[in-house]
């Protein structure tokens, strides 16, 4: 009786030991599962495979948006490559009934700023039923406006800083400093002016001549597109294209702006499609990875000849 007793009892044990670590294996498995969803999930999103709406997920009427903020560069955020990329998306899905551009950025490179001025006017003659509109936040100055200046109308806030149209170079030279200390440059060029703008050489008056003649040829590049942008609407003012900065409310009174709004009072009170979408391309991991390489080998190359829009 205590032996078959005590065989069922010890009998019960193993069996309740098999199913607390069948138990414990199963929610191991469990938590396994779930910490390599949540890796490939995050990996996922870094490389850019999710978190993008195509236009077949997108229903109804909406108001179209894409963003140029910062500084404008190739291979920067703010690039001409990206933002056709978004405005080409924008303009082509069905649903689109305008496009916004939300502007925030400084200006940067007059290369980069005319291939995107270049590709809204394309862009606009492709889709002449679409409107297309720039909304500034905080700045849209120099190479900004330069790609801002073809939009049927510009909205901005009354303390937003736009205009700086003109073209800078900008550099240092250690010519003097380095005749103190007792160093020597040795730089040996075929072609008389292949150290133009070299920092470590003293800068004749022909080579400044020069620079000056290829900033005024940008800078009337410059005047042309707003002009050609904005017609009419633009006040006769000397000082319109000095590379004067002025606020929202005052942009208004000399033409550069339209009107007071914002990306939502725009979509609702212009557009009448309240509903916004982001079509601004997100870079992947890898792409911002590659990106930011490829930025500090060019910047190495630039360094010493820095043109900008800003």
């Amino acid at each position: 009786m205590n032996e078959s007793w005590e065989r069922e009892q010890l009998e019960s044990l193993l069996h309740a030991g098999i199913k607390e670590r069948r138990i414990r294996r199963r929610w191991n498995i469990f938590f396994r599962l779930v910490t390599f969803s949540i890796v490939i999930l995050v990996i996922a999103m870094m490389m850019g495979w999710v978190g993008k709406k195509t236009g077949d997920e997108m229903t109804g009427p909406h108001t179209a948006v894409v963003r140029l903020e910062g500084a404008i560069a190739a291979g920067g955020e703010a690039n001409a490559s990206m933002l056709i990329e978004g405005l080409t998306a924008a303009f082509e899905d069905k649903n689109t009934k305008a496009v916004i551009l939300q502007a925030n950025s400084p200006g940067g490179s007059p290369v980069q700023a005319g291939m995107m001025a270049d590709e809204i006017a394309r862009l606009k003659k492709l889709h002449p039923k679409i409107p297309f509109y720039v909304v500034i936040e905080e700045i849209c100055a120099s190479g900004c406006y330069y790609a801002a200046a073809g939009a049927d109308k510009i909205y901005a806030d009354k303390a937003s800083m736009v205009g700086s149209i003109g073209v800078l170079m900008d550099g240092f030279g250690f010519s003097g400093v380095m005749e103190k200390l007792g160093v020597e440059r040795r730089l040996l060029t075929a072609g008389a002016n292949k150290g133009f703008l070299d920092p470590y050489s003293p800068m004749s008056q022909g080579q400044r001549d020069k620079a000056q003649v290829m900033l005024d040829e940008i800078h009337q590049q410059f005047i042309g597109v707003v002009k050609a942008g904005r017609g009419n609407k633009l006040i006769d003012n000397p000082d319109l294209f000095s590379g004067l900065v002025w606020s929202g409310a005052a942009s208004i009174k000399i033409g550069l702006v339209d009107a007071l709004g914002s990306v939502d009072s725009v979509a609702r009170d212009v557009v009448k499609a309240k509903d916004i979408v982001d079509f601004t391309p997100r870079p992947s991991y890898a792409d911002r990875l590659a990106r930011q390489i490829g930025v500090s080998a060019a910047n190495k190359l630039v360094s010493e000849f820095n043109l900008q829009l800003r």
